[in-house]
């Protein structure tokens, strides 16, 4: 995470707040200790992602995290189960909303690394987040 502009948040909670408010859909990135660093060091650690990425809420998981609670854990286990996602590093886009102060994930897809360069990850998340 080379790119001093980015921000991501390490709590679904605060994303998920934030992402209500500016009506932004989450790009949720699973990871954990040891997975390979070719999705953060191609893709987002460059300058074509972090003008994309103003478009989304970038929210980083990592499922390896000691210092996190046994109650975050758990949350990020059972969010990257509801999501489908398998293999890791894996970014999962969800649009979310909150009604009556519960919180509803709507799974747009998914997508790792893919080894084509940024450009070409951009563009399939875009068709992931705009579908035709």
């Amino acid at each position: 995470m080379n790119s001093q502009n980015i921000i991501w948040k390490t709590d679904i909670n605060d994303a998920v707040a934030v992402s209500a408010e500016k009506r932004k859909p989450l790009l949720i990135f699973f990871t954990a200790q040891g997975v390979s660093p070719q999705l953060q060091n191609e893709i987002f650690a460059t300058r074509d992602f972090e003008e994309w990425s103003r478009n989304v809420i970038l929210v980083k998981l990592d499922l390896s995290d000691s210092s996190a609670s046994d109650a975050v854990k758990e949350q990020n286990l059972m969010l990257k189960n509801a999501f489908g996602v398998e293999d890791i590093p894996q970014v999962c886009f969800s649009e979310v909303t909150v009604r009556k102060g519960k919180t509803n994930f709507n799974k747009l897809g998914l997508i790792g690394y893919t080894g084509s360069g940024v450009k070409s990850w951009i563009s399939e998340s875009n068709s992931i987040l705009n579908p035709e």
